[in-house]
């Protein structure tokens, strides 16, 4: 069982699981995992393969696997499909999305956004000769990372991991969040997933809700506040 050295026992749930998104990689949260580690905390950023839903739900249930109790998981973006589905596991006691794609049953990506006119990120998606879809340049710099300085918006452009476009048709079974308590963040500026389709799910999901004045990704750009979001979630359960 996984288990890191801390300088103190936190209150309330002390394992927390960060799940990226599309686009993306575990460094998303580079910025808010020594914060959590610095008040205790166990954390695992996940490693999604993004060529699948199913892959990406269960490289999350592996890392679920190596914590040694009850687990608060935290999603970015795409990244709230996969938690919605891997929170089933017994272990998960909360969920917490940020930005977040928050499925209910039986629902794919595509199900979730369809009632929304395409926000301007959602148009500079490229897909490639074998089915994976990536960012422009354009869609990192003026609709997904807007509110970072120019070099990081152009480091998170190199680094982007290709994203299979079959994972936006893939439905999840069964919605974690009906049976487990959800905290959902809203970036106000967010230009990929727009705060009218994330300020719809959260009321759906009655969570306890942060709102910020971030770009679609506010774990970089705002880390603190996304750090103490996310403690003071995992103090309550």
């Amino acid at each position: 069982m996984l288990k890191q050295n801390a300088q103190s026992t936190p209150k309330g749930i002390k394992n927390i699981v960060l799940v990226h998104g599309a686009f993306a990689d575990g460094s998303s949260w580079a910025k808010v995992i020594p914060l959590l580690q610095a008040k205790g905390y166990n954390v695992i950023a996940v490693q999604n393969p993004l060529t699948s839903l199913e892959d990406d739900v269960a490289a999350t249930t592996r890392a679920i696997a190596l914590m040694d109790g009850p687990v608060l998981l935290a999603a970015h973006s795409y990244g709230g499909m996969v938690i919605t589905e891997a929170g089933n596991d017994p272990k998960v006691a909360g969920l917490l999305y940020i930005d977040a794609l928050i499925p209910n049953d039986n629902q794919s990506v595509v199900d979730v956004i369809q009632p929304y006119p395409p926000s301007p990120g959602n148009k500079e998606f490229q897909q490639d000769a074998s089915g994976f879809l990536s960012l422009s340049f354009k869609g990192i710099d003026s609709y997904f990372a807007q509110d970072l300085n120019a070099a990081d918006r152009k480091v998170l452009y190199a680094t982007q991991i290709p994203w299979a476009a079959k994972a936006t048709t893939t439905k999840i079974s069964k919605a974690a969040w009906k049976n487990k308590p959800s905290w959902c963040i809203i970036g106000l500026n967010d230009e990929t997933v727009p705060p009218t389709l994330t300020r719809a799910e959260a009321k759906m999901l009655n969570a306890t809700t942060l709102e910020l004045r971030s770009s679609h990704v506010p774990m970089l750009s705002q880390p603190d506040k996304v750090a103490d979001f996310i403690i003071s979630a995992a103090q309550t359960l």
